[in-house]
This record gives structure tokens, C-alpha cells and sequence, in this order.
């Protein structure tokens, strides 16, 4: 099983090159990062470093770990042009990228940056042509797409990744049509859960997939949920209040969850910072887990 590490967007760079830094030297096998560029929150004001940017800066810093987003919002970019990114940063890393793909939710930014935020229907519509218009881009010489979104006309992506094909992610839990989507176009799928959640929802991914012939083992499962790993009740509480699924316990316990997402076919288990402090407190943490609960599951 893979295990990867989420730092929040209001790292800035020093921090964020330095946590990333000490994670993929004490054993972590990835990096993940939000693409949002303002705070989802009603001060606005608090810094968020851009998701590819960060990345491409860490492809060329940072030497082994896997480094994705979770997820790209897809109306922020044209497909065409995230497909020419993901590439050249793929590029940069020497095969390391996971283009983490979603339908786009948080609205402030959308009206800040004077983006169309749509309906559901209409960001999900957009995003089932931007894989069509990406995975195409991937893996042919040329592309021409007529869609009711999205047009291009004989466009070409050289250099191609260099991952064939570059891992493309599919984030969210939506069965009727954010499950079908991943069935069709993706290579890893992943969700906010518990592993009772992932169970139930890979089932209905798998339900997909067998609609449309396909193999539901070629689709890696990912989960998120925030860890909290201490013995203290009230800390697990505090933070359980805040409505994430939640790791939390001891070493032990903590384990026990884990072989809980093994079972349901969860093959990464990534773990924001969001609630666990900075500085050195944050690391403790991450040593704490990647030390004494990892090992039982590689």
C-alpha cells in the first residue's frame, strides 16, 4: 500500500519544499496538492500557492515521489492546455505525475476570478469531454475533438509524458455520473471516506465498469481522511466534530483502520495536514505514522 501526504495550499514555498522534502526521505511515496486559488472561507485574504506551479517546482526538486493534484478543477483550465502541463511537469519529474481531474465546486473562487461555474450537471458534462479531450492528447499524435464544450482541430502534444500513459485521476464519490465517468476514462480513482464508504462506493464503480466491459482491478483506488493519532479522546472528538472521515487512535488502532481500507480495495491512503500544525509538531506526526503504522502494510 501506498501512503501520501497533503499539504494545505497555505503552506508557502520554504515550507511546503521542506515538508515535502523530509517526507519522501523518511518513506513517503507521494505528494498531493488542492487546486484552488483563494480560501473557501469568508475571509478571502489568506495565502494559496497554485497547485501546478508547486508541482512543477517540486518535479524538478524533489527527486522520487509521486506528485498529484487533488484535484485539478477542471473549469479553471481548457483541457488542451492542462494536457500540455501535466505533460511537460511529467516530463520534468521523469514519470512522476498524476493528473488529478474533477467537475470544479468551490463557487467564491469561480466569481472572483470571473470563471462559469455552471450547474452540476453542466461541470460534470464538461468534465466527461475534458477526458475525452486529455486521454486523446495523451496517447495520439494528433487530436481533432468537436464537442459541445470543448473544439479542437488537429492539435498536436509533443513532448508526450513520459509515463504512457500518464496516470489520469478521477476525483469524487457521485454514483450516477462522476463513478461512471472514472469508469470510462480513468486510471485511479479517489474519495473522501471512511473504508465503509470506499467499499460501498467502489462497488458501484465496479458496477460501471462491468457495464462497459472493462476490468474494475485496471482502476487504483485512493481514500482520504485526516489522521489523528494519539490516545486522547477529546482530541479525536475536537476533531471528529469538523465532520472528515477521521484515522484516529493509537499506533494499533490506527493500523486496524488502514487494514479496514486494505480490504476494500484502497491501494494509497493520503493524509492532509490540514489539523496537524506546523513546524515540528507536523512532522512528529508524520514520523510517528510513516514509522510505526506504514510498515505493517509494505
Amino acid at each position: 500500500m501506498r501512503f501520501s501526504f497533503w499539504p494545505g495550499p497555505g503552506n508557502n514555498w520554504a515550507e511546503t519544499l521542506a515538508t515535502v522534502t523530509h517526507a519522501e526521505a523518511t518513506g513517503w511515496d507521494g505528494a498531493w496538492f488542492a487546486d484552488h486559488f483563494m480560501p473557501n472561507a469568508a475571509d478571502t485574504s489568506g495565502p494559496v500557492s497554485e497547485a501546478w506551479t508547486t508541482i512543477s517546482a517540486l518535479a524538478a526538486a524533489v527527486p522520487r515521489i509521486r506528485l498529484g493534484t487533488l484535484v485539478t478543477g477542471n473549469t479553471y483550465r481548457h483541457p488542451a492546455v492542462l494536457a500540455k502541463m501535466a505533460a511537460t511537469a511529467d516530463n520534468i519529474s521523469g514519470g512522476r505525475i498524476v493528473l488529478g481531474l474533477g467537475s470544479g465546486w468551490q463557487q467564491n473562487e469561480h466569481e472572483a476570478y470571473g470563471i462559469e461555474f455552471s450547474t452540476i450537471a453542466g461541470r460534470l458534462a464538461r468534465l466527461e469531454e475534458a477526458c475525452q479531450v486529455i486521454t486523446s492528447l495523451f496517447a495520439n499524435e494528433k487530436t481533432t475533438f468537436k464537442g459541445k464544450y470543448y473544439q479542437i482541430e488537429d492539435a498536436p502534444l509533443a513532448p508526450k509524458p513520459v509515463q504512457r500513459p500518464l496516470p489520469l485521476l478521477i476525483g469524487g464519490g457521485g454514483e450516477r455520473k462522476t463513478l461512471r465517468i472514472a469508469a470510462h476514462y480513468a486510471d485511479e480513482w479517489n474519495v473522501w471516506g471512511t473504508p465503509e464508504l470506499l467499499k460501498q462506493k467502489g462497488a458501484v464503480l465496479d458496477q460501471h465498469c462491468a457495464d462497459i466491459g472493462r476490468d474494475p482491478k485496471t482502476i487504483a483506488r485512493s481514500a482520504v481522511a485526516l489522521l489523528v493519532l494519539t490516545d486522547d479522546k477529546a482530541i479525536i472528538e475536537r476533531t471528529a466534530a469538523a465532520g472528515r472521515p477521521l484515522i484516529a487512535g493509537n499506533a494499533e488502532q490506527v493500523r486496524e483502520v488502514i487494514r479496514g481500507y486494505a480490504d476494500a480495495g484502497v491501494g494509497e491512503v493520503i493524509i492532509p495536514d490540514f489539523n496537524l500544525g506546523r513546524g515540528e509538531r507536523r512532522q512528529a506526526t508524520l514520523d510517528q505514522f510513516i514509522t510505526e503504522v506504514a510498515p505493517a502494510f509494505r
